[in-house]
């Protein structure tokens, strides 16, 4: 087995004028030096943003975009051949902020986008949002900032590929998507897909990092087939970093109207998000910065402008939650601020305006079951907040906040009719069911889910149900671990097969049972007739019965999810089987010397549908709570500029986990969990997510309870001891005691997209605004 080491740009934006590679190849245990020459195919997660090549040809757009590739004996070796490469660059400036990449349009860092450095910029109205504003009682004005951070999964990104023995490439992968995976494989290596084999290798984390096709992974499929050896890449936790795709730093400014008597009116929200080098999943970043905010509350009117630019960082992608955290941040604060004016409590000012099962939103999403209210009285129960809030001692304080996150995608990230996920069956007579799906274990428990609805179906332990998962050579196509989305389309392709086999079965064993085909019943290992549970058989027996009438038993089940009812353009982001609801409750103390926050207890309701496995799902549930808390106390991709002596280049701030601060063991809190099961005709067994949903409202029920605790808001995260100080000085000198953005800056967005509510009479589809635009309202 050879080893893969790359070589990373030191430079933030530049022209690669030249690359030497010759002493590196000479260099002894060198086997194969790669260049951007060796991949003219670009490649990407999304088809509108195939932007990224895995090693650069002409252009660095980042410190730590890789330029060279050596394969070596061992890791050592390519270490010492990668110091041998001279590459000559010619720096070009480069974009830092989002404000900087606005304000120059003509330092490109890509030749393609809606203009300038703007990559993606979109705007929709959905009711005439201005005149809903101006009749309004109240119209809250409020900028919020979330800083960008990044996954830390345990298990750094690693492959290893080689030519196997039919000849075929393949790639065994600490990826969440192996489908796409391999779509993209076929791409750049520009081979049949037939040829290529992908296996999600189980990971030790994920939460977004590892959706994206990585530069290495092409590296060391390409050096493979080269070489005809197996070689291997593991990349080191600074590379992690480089490689990001974590969070979107977000700028946002929230326009909200209310009625006297707590009711929302309707929002203008704006949001500039910094996208980084690549596009990455940038255009779904994008429309998920504020188009799921009208499923959590009713929300009359709503208008939603949202621009992605490009700046000379790591690329931003998917983090758990995946773009609808920042907005969820900025919202929840405002409705304490909106509670505060109206003197009401914000527990009640919530559930006064919880959207309704069965509704649609202004946006044209459909909303299945709903247990937010539940949600909300439960931790308002659990935490004793009537008896807290406004009602502790200075320093302590309690903060509450909600959410709703989708049970995955309504479209996939490529178009076509086919189906999100498949699943196969397959019995012998033995009475083992082996499950194959191309789901993607990366510890969430999916495996253990996908066991579950089998086993339930045909009433048989979880211990005869062997599962065969990730690997697109031999398992149906399931799109991938991501957007919340496995238990409800790999689960419902499960039932679809499992209760197909069951069918197979019953046919099979009615007769000797004396009894009807759908009067058969499965349970405990057992398969019996209703009316007689003592005349029956083994599950094994009723395999070999049924396999004796017809031959080898398999079944496959399938699920694509229902068509959105939004048909305007734009109208299949956003739309889910299902959304899941939580309420959260998170009490602080303060110390106002220091600023030192200490949180000594979490409360977490979170709407279920169903909960299959309820210890998984607890575990998920908190480990949601452990990232949003690190994300609201200490967690920031940061960036700084190096002295012009050292080339001012754009460098991580912390690009290690030395520096890199995030919760320990000694700074999680005691976390009290409510599961709260409304089950959705939608999911299998009604199931809903659990994985995304309930960090979106630690982050914002934190800063609500340092405002309980000491009279201070904090409108940006993270939310560190030097801004608690600094607020506290403020209000201590009289000056209103907020730290956070002063302003939003000036966004050429695009004329809105108008479609009217469903109900003031839209249809679903484009329309024309009842008053001309730049025409003020009334």
């Amino acid at each position: 087995m050879l080893h893969a080491k790359l070589l990373r740009s030191p430079q933030p934006h530049a022209v690669i004028e030249s690359i030497d590679v010759q002493r590196a190849r000479a260099h002894p245990g060198v086997h194969l030096v790669l260049t951007g020459k060796d991949f003219p195919v670009p490649f990407g997660i999304m088809p509108v943003s195939q932007d990224e090549y895995p090693l650069a040809p002409e252009r660095v757009r980042y410190v730590g975009d890789p330029v060279a590739a050596v394969i070596a004996r061992d890791e050592q070796t390519a270490g010492e051949a990668l110091e041998l490469i001279e590459v000559k660059y010619r720096a070009l400036p480069t974009i830092a902020t989002p404000e900087e990449a606005l304000a120059h349009p003509e330092t490109r860092i890509h030749d393609y986008g809606e203009s300038g450095n703007i990559h993606r910029n979109q705007a929709y109205e959905f009711g005439d949002v201005d005149e809903a504003l101006a009749h309004s009682d109240h119209v809250f004005d409020d900028v919020f900032f979330y800083e960008g951070n990044t996954h830390l999964p345990i298990e750094q990104q690693a492959s290893l590929a080689a030519i196997d023995g039919e000849g075929k490439l393949l790639l065994s992968s600490s990826t969440q998507n192996p489908h796409y995976l391999h779509r993209q494989l076929a791409r750049v290596l520009q081979m049949p897909a037939s040829q290529i084999r992908v296996i999600a290798c189980s990971n030790g984390g994920g939460f977004g990092g590892k959706c994206d096709p990585g530069g290495h992974e092409f590296v060391v499929c390409k050096a493979a087939l080269l070489l005809g050896r197996p070689v291997k890449i593991g990349l080191t936790r600074q590379e992690v970093f480089y490689v990001h795709r974590g969070r979107h730093p977000v700028l946002m400014r929230l326009r909200t109207g209310v009625s006297q008597d707590g009711r929302l009116t309707a929002m203008h929200l704006q949001t500039l998000l910094d996208g980084g080098a690549y596009g990455s999943h940038g255009p779904a970043a994008t429309f998920y910065s504020g188009v799921l905010t009208p499923v959590t509350y009713e929300l009359p009117r709503f208008k939603f402008e949202a621009c992605r630019v490009f700046t000379n960082k790591p690329a931003c992608g998917p983090k758990r939650g995946h773009g609808t955290p920042q907005p969820r941040f900025g919202q929840e604060i405002q409705l304490d601020k909106i509670a505060e004016k109206l003197a009401l409590d914000p527990a009640e000012l919530r559930l006064g305006m919880v959207t309704r099962p069965g509704s649609l939103t202004a946006s044209w999403l459909r909303v299945g079951t709903t247990g937010l209210a539940e949600c909300i009285r439960k931790v308002v129960e659990m935490s004793g907040w009537k008896d807290k809030h406004r009602k502790l001692p200075a320093g302590r304080g309690v903060g509450i906040a909600c959410s709703t996150y989708m049970c995955g995608a309504g479209v996939s990230i490529y178009w076509n009719k086919m189906p999100h996920s498949g699943v196969q069956l397959l019995v012998d007579r033995s009475g083992q069911v082996t499950v194959f799906c191309g789901s993607t274990e990366i510890g969430q428990g999916s495996d253990d889910v996908l066991a579950a609805i089998v086993a339930e179906v045909l009433g048989v332990d979880t211990g005869v149900v062997r599962c065969v998962t990730g690997d697109t050579a031999i398992t149906p196509v399931d799109l991938g671990s991501y957007s919340s989305r496995v238990t409800i389309m790999m689960g419902n392709a499960a039932v679809q097969a499992a209760e197909r086999m069951r069918e197979q079965f019953a046919g099979a064993v009615a007769e000797q049972l004396g009894t009807t085909p759908e009067r058969v019943v499965f349970s405990q290992g057992r398969v019996f007739a209703a009316e007689d549970p003592g005349r029956g058989m083994s599950f094994a027996e009723a395999v070999a019965i049924t396999e004796s009438k017809l031959g080898t038993l398999s079944a496959v089940g399938s699920y694509t999810p229902p068509k959105p009812p939004g048909k305007y353009k734009g109208g299949g982001v956003g739309p889910s089987p299902a959304y899941s609801f939580s309420a959260c409750v998170v009490e602080v103390e303060v110390d106002e010397k220091t600023g030192w926050i200490h949180v000594p207890k979490i409360w977490i309701a979170h709407d279920i549908g169903r909960a299959i496995n309820p210890v998984l799902a607890r575990g998920q549930v908190i480990g949601s709570v452990y990232m949003g808390l690190g994300e609201a106390l200490m967690e920031e991709q940061a960036f700084r500029r190096l002295p012009p002596k050292l080339s001012g280049a754009l460098v991580h701030r912390i690009p290690s986990m030395l520096d890199y601060k995030s919760l320990t063991a000694l700074d999680m809190p005691e976390v009290e969990v409510a599961l709260i099961e409304d089950p959705d005709p939608n999911c299998p067994f009604g199931a809903k997510e659990v994985g995304q949903g309930p960090l979106l409202p630690v982050m914002p029920a934190v800063a609500n309870a340092i405002y309980d605790a000491v009279g201070v808001r904090i409108d940006e995260l993270p939310i560190t001891p030097d801004k608690v100080l600094a607020a506290l000085e403020l209000k201590a000198a009289g000056k209103p005691p907020r730290i956070g953005p002063e302003r939003f800056p000036e966004v050429p967005y695009p004329k809105p997209m108008f479609v009217l509510p469903p109900w003031e009479g839209g249809d679903g589809n484009e329309s024309k605004m009842p008053r001309p635009l730049g025409v003020a309202a009334s």
